[in-house]
Parts: C-alpha cells; structure tokens; sequence
C-alpha cells in the first residue's frame, strides 16, 4: 500500500488559522491609494513609451524590448522590478533598461532587456547600477540571469558618469563572471549592434545566442572610422568623417558580426533568423538549466488565502497615525488565511512566524500596531509602548528567529511598518544599540534569501534590521507599497532636531520668529515629497512599487525562486523551527 502526502501534517498542514471577514469598508482610504497606484502606472507607462514609436521599430523587423519580454516570460508570471528608478534625470525616465524576474520555460529568472526604443538601448546613467542590482537578485536566489542585449555603447557625452568607479561601468561584466562562477548560468540573446561595453555585454554571459543581424566587438564602425585623431577637429576631419559615412572613403563595416562570431571564434552558440528565434533558443536553453521541482520543498497543497486581496484596500490605512490589525494582512497574503506564531506572549510590537505561499514555507516578520500596556518590561510599571516602534524583547524575538531560519533554510517575509527603536538613556541602558546590531549579525550569519515589503513607514534605524535593502547577502529586491514613506525621522521631528537651536536664540534676543518657522515648514514639505514612493523608487532606494492587489504576486514569485535552485537544504522533519514554536507555545499558555 502506497500513500502519498507531505510529512509532519501536525506542524505544517494546520496551522492556526487568523484574520476575519470585513466588518466594515474605508472607500475614501481604497480610493486614495488606487489614485497613487494609477499615477505610477502612468510614470512607468510614459517612462516605457519614450523613444522610437513600437511601430517604427517593428516596421524594421525588430520586436521592443516589452514584446521580447512577452515572448520570453511564461504567460502571467512577470513581476517588474526598478520600473521608475532613474537617479540621474535621463530625459527618457529611465536607464534604458526593463527588468524583472519572470518563470521562463517553467523557472525563474531575472531578467534584463535593453530598451530598444532608447538609442538602441545604449549605456546611460544609472544604468550600470541598474545591471548590478538585477546580478544581485540572480546570485542571492540563485536563478539564472537572462539579458534580451540590444546595446550600441556608452552614451559619450556623458561617460564620466558612466565609465569609472567601483560600481559602474565594467562592473557587471565581474559580476557575471562570478555568477557563472557559483554556478549560475547568464544567458544572452544578442540584437543589433553592440560595441565596446555592449561587446562585453554580450560576451560575459555563458551561452551566446544571436539574431543572424547581430554582432558584438570591442570597437564599432564608428570608432574604427576616428582612429586617426588629432586632438581636435577640423574641417579636414569633419569632411573624412562624413565621407567615411557616405562610403566615399574607406568606411568600415561593423565587426563582429556573424561570419566571425559563429564561423571563426564560435562564440556564439547559435545563429537566428528572427527576433522569436533567439526568444525560442533561450527558452531552450532555460530548459537546461538545473532546478528542483517545487513539490521536493512543499510542506502542503497550495491554497488561496480565506479572504480577498482587495481587502488590504481598506484594512491598511495611507493615514500613518491609524493603527490596523496585522493579522488581518497577513490572512490575505498567506495559504489557507494560516499562521504559526513564535513566541506571541514575548516582544509583542513584533509577529514572527512561520506561513505557507503556493505550499512552500516562509518565515515572515511583522510590526504590529496599537498600544501596549506596562511594555516594554525596562521602563518599569504603568509604561506605555507604541505599536511600530521597536523594543528589546521584539529585537531579542527577531534576532531568535533569522537564527532559527537560516538554520532550517526557510525564506523570509518581512512586512515593515516601523517609526523606528525606542530612543533615551533608559533606552541605551536597556542595550538596544547593541541589540540591533545582534539582529543585523544573526541576518549576516545566514544566506537565507528575504523579501522585503515595506507597508507603512520605513524609518531611522529600524528599515535597516527589519530585512531591508541594506542586507545585501540575503535581500534580492525590496518592494513598496502604495502608502509607503521612507525617513530617517518624521519631517516635523527632522525639523525641530535641525532648528530647535536657531528657535530659542532668536527667542531669547527678542528676535521675531517666522522665518525660522517658514524654514521648518519648507523642511517639513521636502521630506514628504522625498519620502513618497515615486521618489524613492527613482533614486533605488525601493526597487518596485506593488499594488496592493499584487503583493501576493510578488511573494509567490520570491518563494518560488527561493526554492527553485538553493545551495543548501534542510529537510523538513530535521527542522528546529516548527518545534521550537510548539515548545514553547506549549509551555506558555
């Protein structure tokens, strides 16, 4: 007799199920943050239409860098990433890249397509940046990394800003070597023309497929033309220039092409004919890679949450100063509405625990909102915590848990909504300075991959430990969303910290106060336009801004990834975690 299920039901399969239907709708809440949705989509909807029209470019037989996309990524899979980041204002709203992770051929991948539309996707600022981040996300969940490459060069009246530094430039090309390195395939479909950086582009990846007009060289037509300088022009040069560009002279024709690339050096792999030919060979060539079937990690069927996305419409307030239930989040971004708590009696600004996404496990990490009587324990009797802010028994409970994650190689989710940690002299007595950096050692101790989702107020210290961008072993990309802001302190508490000084000076000589005032009031405007989401997005401090309606997305499309390919495993029935959890829920009821 032959069974089939999945082990340990008792810890993974019946979790304590949370949240509840709505009790009641917030229309005006819904309504305002589907207003900011809708204004980033427009950016990133204008962002993508700058340039060349889709139809000049298709009427020449190429596809855009979106329907490349289309073409690679399995239907209903794609989750954009640094849609809107542009730190360098370039006229076109972006670095001339879209990027993403999507399934291809049934696994995920980050992937990066030049914008054609843009210069024939050339080099622009930020757009180095741009490349590392997306080999971060590659190396960390170990996925391959796909480039859809249609790059003519640097953009040169601007290389200053392009070429030199420890993060630009040539960068990348290090970095897919060291991809290819641990292990993880880079993948290129080479179109158009690609000279000097676009050459090593195309070159560093680890297979080489090519459209029959492609070629990639260290030097273009252009640069073979002007080698002759004189460190000025003339009317002699510009005559030999534009000749050459005729053909009058001895134009040269672009190297690297084909004949040479497939026929003699044999770099590249294959050769074809059309756009959706090469689309074709990558995901073919996908189909190689290695990558475990997801039912090897699943602790449970997959299953929808209880309750609808939607909701978090009018749970989630955009007003920071209300307070919500977390647990009525959580029910909607979860299988099966189910969540097993660690230690919920201990450090209770915080909720750790372990969840289910498309059957898989996760650890997940929340702040918790509202007030919280005689807490925290260090203040003495009749003290009062706030929800959002971190105390020492909620830094000691998540230090406690990364530990036991990375020990089981479970993903983590973390949901921020944080003002930040506690602060005084009773504060530091209680050694909270020391317990976030214990927090930020337990993170760096493991290579368990995070997600991070801010969904309020990033703030101070506390965006750093709460799984933020700043972990750079573990946290492949952050998301935002829509009632996000990011600071390192309020704006008014900003304000009086810069002016407080100048107010009582003026104060004290008698001196009137209202351009002081006028000064924190313009302060106070300037963090709330650099702490919105948009802003943030276009300087990468935040690497995609997500609907409500789609975190969920997201964060299958993280787990999934998590699991598709990891450098380590533990099996489910050695694992500490569900144990630890019983144990002590256990012992403390």
């Amino acid at each position: 007799m032959r069974a089939y299920g999945y082990s340990m039901p008792a810890y993974f399969q019946d979790m304590p199920v949370i949240g509840s239907p709505l009790s009641a709708v917030n229309n005006e809440n819904a309504e305002e943050i589907i207003h900011i949705e809708q204004e980033i989509s427009d950016l990133i909807t204008k962002a993508q239409s700058e340039g060349r029209s889709d139809e000049s470019l298709n009427e020449k037989g190429q596809l855009t860098a979106m329907q490349r996309i289309n073409g690679l990524v399995d239907e209903g899979t794609w989750c954009p990433l640094n849609s809107l980041y542009n730190p360098f204002d370039n006229e076109n709203g972006s670095t001339s890249v879209i990027k993403g992770i999507g399934r291809i051929a049934g696994k995920w991948a980050v992937v990066v397509a030049s914008d054609n539309k843009k210069r024939a996707g050339a080099w622009v600022p930020g757009q180095a940046e741009n490349l590392l981040k997306a080999a971060d996300t590659a190396k960390i969940l170990r996925i391959p990394l796909v480039y859809l490459l249609n790059c003519s060069g640097v953009q040169l009246d601007e290389q200053e800003l392009l070429f030199p530094g420890r993060r630009s430039g040539g960068a990348s090309f290090f970095r897919n070597a060291e991809l290819a390195q641990l292990g993880i395939p880079v993948l290129v479909g080479v179109y158009g023309t690609n000279p000097a950086g676009g050459g090593y582009h195309a070159i560093s990846p680890a297979v080489i497929i090519a459209h029959k007009d492609a070629n990639m060289a260290v030097g273009g037509a252009g640069i073979l033309s002007g080698m002759k300088p004189k460190g000025y022009v003339d009317e002699e040069s510009a005559m030999a220039l534009i000749n050459a560009q005729n053909g009058a002279g001895a134009r040269q024709p672009a190297p690297g092409g084909v004949g040479t690339h497939h026929e003699s050096t044999g770099f590249f792999r294959e050769v074809c004919e059309d756009d959706m030919g090469v689309i074709d060979a990558l995901r073919r060539y996908m189909d190689y890679v290695p990558a475990y079937d997801t039912e090897f990690f699943r602790v449970a069927p997959p299953q929808e949450p209880l309750y609808p996305a939607e909701d978090l419409y009018h749970i989630v307030p955009i007003n920071q100063k209300r307070t919500y239930d977390i647990y009525q989040v959580l029910a909607r971004l979860f299988d099966s509405s189910q969540f097993s708590e660690f230690k919920p009696d201990y450090g209770p600004e915080v909720v750790c625990g372990l969840a289910r996404l498309d059957g898989l496990l996760v650890g997940v990490v929340a702040n918790k909102q509202g007030i919280f009587m005689n807490y925290p324990e260090y203040r003495g009797a009749g003290s009062v915590g706030v929800g959002g802010k971190l105390y020492r028994q909620g830094l000691i409970k998540m230090s406690e848990f990364v530990t036991l994650c990375n020990r089981d190689r479970i993903p983590m989710v973390w949901l921020q909504d944080s003002s930040g940690i506690d602060v005084d002299d009773i504060a530091e007595k209680a050694e909270l300075l020391g317990l976030g950096q214990s927090l930020i050692y337990s993170i760096q101790s493991g290579e368990t991959p995070f997600l991070e989702i801010t969904l309020r107020k990033g703030s101070a210290a506390a965006h750093y430990v709460l799984g933020g961008p700043q972990c750079e072993k573990n946290n492949p990309f952050s998301l935002a969303a829509p009632t996000s802001e990011y600071y390192v302190m309020h704006g008014e508490t900003a304000a009086a910290a810069m002016y407080v000084r100048q107010l009582v000076k003026a104060n004290k000589a008698g001196q009137p106060l209202d351009s002081i005032i006028q000064n924190m009031n313009d302060l106070i405007e300037q963090y709330q336009v650099k702490s919105r989401p948009k802003f943030c997005a276009k300087l990468g401090m935040v690497d995609e801004i997500v609907p409500m309606s789609d975190l969920r997305n997201y964060m299958m499309a993280f787990t999934q990834a998590a699991y598709q390919n990891p450098a380590t495993i533990c099996p489910t029935h050695q694992m500490l975690t569900p144990r630890a959890i019983r144990e002590y829920n256990s012992t403390h009821r």
